[in-house]
């Protein structure tokens, strides 16, 4: 059942590519619906920026997101449009949110795909098929855009990925955590 207001949130006029569980194409459908009752399983992906140290770049979700909202991010995560490729999304998803450009980078590829499905509170759910692409930002100049970062930061991959108690003050994104528990292989 919709909560008030939320017919007019920005979701509900956009829309996500629903998928099969191999991430076959099965259509479009309303994204906020496909996050809300009982969710329909769509296409996602999410960034994972390194510098040249082998630092993660993580990015703070802003506090307007309708789900997970001030939680910490990989370096972007959305949904790729209808037609769009994950490498062509996650392009324009990291100049839109971060300021990067794809000059600042070298080799932006999926390296893992996964399915997962969770709930947030009481307010809606993930039910997606989401690939993971990494790349290595070679100039890490960033100018993020506050609608869509509250906040960046710099962490030694390797601690994090396997020290995860070091940073639990640090509420991560559930797709976040999926792909470093499945040990991308990075470094």
């Amino acid at each position: 059942m919709a909560k008030a207001g939320e017919a007019d949130h920005e979701n509900a006029a956009q829309e996500v590519v629903a998928v099969d569980a191999e991430d076959r194409a099965e259509g479009v459908v309303n994204r906020l619906a496909a996050h809300t009752g009982d969710g329909v399983r769509h296409r996602a992906f999410t960034v994972l920026l390194f510098d040249e140290t082998d630092r993660i770049l993580l990015a703070q979700r802003s506090p307007d997101k309708r789900l997970w909202d001030a939680h910490w991010d990989g370096t972007v995560a959305s949904h790729p449009r209808e037609g769009e490729t994950q490498i062509e999304a996650a392009r324009q998803r990291l100049t839109e949110e971060l300021g990067v450009t794809p000059d600042q980078y070298d080799n932006l590829a999926v390296s893992d795909r996964f399915e997962y499905r969770r709930h947030y509170h009481d307010e809606g759910l993930e039910h997606e098929v989401c690939a993971v692409l990494q790349a290595t930002l070679r100039d890490t100049s960033l100018d993020p855009d506050p609608a869509e970062v509250a906040g960046i930061l710099w962490a030694p991959y390797e601690r994090l990925a396997h020290n995860r108690r070091w940073y639990r003050q640090l509420e991560l994104c559930p797709w976040f955590e999926i792909a470093m528990r499945r040990d991308l292989g990075h470094s």
